[in-house]
C-alpha cells in the first residue's frame, strides 16, 4: 500500500507541475503579446511626437513672419504702398505709367 500511495503522490506531483508549467507558459504568451502591443503604441507615439514637433516649428516660423509683417505694417513704406495700390494716390508731381491691359 505504501507503494501505491507513493505512486499516486508522484503522479499528482507531475500533474501539478504540468498545470503550473501550462499557467507559466500562458502568462509568458500574454506578456509577450502585451509587450508587442506596447511597443507598437510607443512607436506610434514617437512618430506622433515628431509630427507635433514639426508642426510647432512651422507655427513658430509663421509667428515670426507675422511679427515681421506687423512691424512692416507700422512703417511709412507700407502706408505708401497701400495708398498707391488700394487708393491710387501719388505724390505731387509724380508721373504714373499704366499698362494698356489694366
Amino acid at each position: 500500500m505504501a507503494r501505491k500511495a507513493a505512486y499516486r503522490k508522484k503522479r499528482q506531483n507531475r500533474f501539478g507541475m504540468f498545470l503550473v508549467s501550462i499557467v507559466v507558459i500562458m502568462l509568458m504568451i500574454v506578456v509577450a503579446v502585451k509587450s508587442h502591443e506596447l511597443q507598437e503604441k510607443k512607436d506610434y507615439y514617437v512618430q506622433r511626437e515628431q509630427q507635433l514637433q514639426e508642426q510647432i516649428a512651422a507655427e513658430e516660423e509663421r509667428a515670426e513672419e507675422i511679427a515681421e509683417y506687423e512691424k512692416y505694417t507700422q512703417t511709412k513704406k507700407y502706408i505708401e504702398d497701400v495708398a498707391k495700390d488700394k487708393l491710387g494716390l501719388v505724390y505731387e508731381g509724380e508721373i504714373v505709367f499704366k499698362d494698356e491691359n489694366h
